[in-house]
């Protein structure tokens, strides 16, 4: 009898231990940096940042970009994910599709509900450019405004402007040359 329940406890114990609640390949969602930019926590506790592949959210400052940043958050903070894609930017962040355990695509749904543009620079997506433009239509999120400014625009915009009108106290003065002295002579006595 001690040998028929050991052998089930055996088998009870190898089944638990072969579930890993927390697989290696997902990761908990721990910040929301804004809309289209998430912080991560792998299992072995290693934060990762990541931007969202193929779209592109209002920017912080921006008309719907606080919007855009509680929809993200609202949509997956605290909950585990899944990466797809693994290309790193030139602010060396995580590029990828991020995939609730639910199945849900993240960057899709963001411009499913209007709170994103596909970004056809980086994004060539078919079914993403769908989405778009059905959120256009029924106007979703940042699509009831009657004309939103792309976030790179917006970018562009507001880098420029910074560039010709700094205060005086960031502009370039220009440099004061010195002359060196001469040593001056005492006078002999």
């Amino acid at each position: 009898m001690f040998k028929k329940y050991s052998s089930l406890f055996l088998v009870i114990l190898l089944l638990l231990w072969s579930c890993n609640p927390k697989p290696e390949f997902l990761y908990k969602v721990v910040k929301i940096k804004d809309g289209d930019t998430i912080g991560l926590l792998s299992s072995d506790n290693q934060q990762v940042t990541v931007r969202l592949a193929e779209v592109d959210c209002p920017e912080k400052t921006q008309a719907f970009g606080q919007a855009a940043k509680k929809f993200t958050s609202d949509l997956c903070f605290g909950k585990y994910v899944k990466l797809v894609g693994n290309v790193h930017d030139r602010y060396g962040r995580t590029v990828a599709l991020v995939i609730l355990e639910d199945g849900t695509n993240v960057n899709y749904q963001l411009v499913k509900s209007g709170y994103a543009w596909q970004y056809k620079q980086y994004s060539q997506s078919a079914q993403l450019a769908g989405y778009e433009q059905e959120a256009r239509q029924r106007r979703l999120g940042l699509w009831a405004d009657g004309n939103p400014t792309p976030p790179w625009e917006y970018r562009r915009e507001k880098k420029a402007g910074a560039l010709t009108t700094q205060p005086d106290s960031l502009q370039q003065k220009p440099k004061k040359h010195y002359r060196k002295r001469r040593p001056k002579l005492e006078e002999a006595y």
